[in-house]
């Protein structure tokens, strides 16, 4: 195991950010925090270190600890190894509340299949 690794690196190599682009851009945004201390992309974490990241998709900030460091991307098993999870688990459920607050209020344009659906309601030719 590598002793260091860049902090966006290693958020996207235990899988809390889809691409390390979108870890970067959090860690320059100072949404990434060790200790309340903002944490740059470049800086390293280490083991025990407390990180608060922010969800990518909406409100809320999980807490983890850091376990091992990664530099390479490997599977969600070994990833989930990596850190330990210190969120509290109503975090979890604001999370879940908040997507399904989203998907019953959509913004912009109906879909094809939104579409075929308002049809149904309505009657093709009413």
């Amino acid at each position: 195991m590598p002793e260091s690794a860049r902090t966006d690196k290693w958020l996207w190599a235990v899988r809390l950010f889809k691409t390390r682009g979108i870890a970067a851009e959090m860690c320059a945004a100072g949404k990434v925090r060790r200790a309340g201390h903002l944490l740059k992309a470049g800086s390293t974490p280490h083991p025990a270190d407390v990180l608060e990241i922010p969800f990518p998709e909406g409100p809320g900030v999980r807490t983890i600890c850091v376990g091992s460091i990664l530099q390479k991307r490997v599977g969600a098993p070994e990833a989930r190894a990596c850190y330990e999870e210190l969120t509290p688990p109503g975090i979890f459920a604001a999370q879940k509340t908040w997507h399904a607050a989203r998907l019953e209020n959509p913004k912009g344009r109906p879909t094809k299949k939104d579409r075929r659906e308002i049809d149904k309601i309505h009657g093709f030719w009413d």
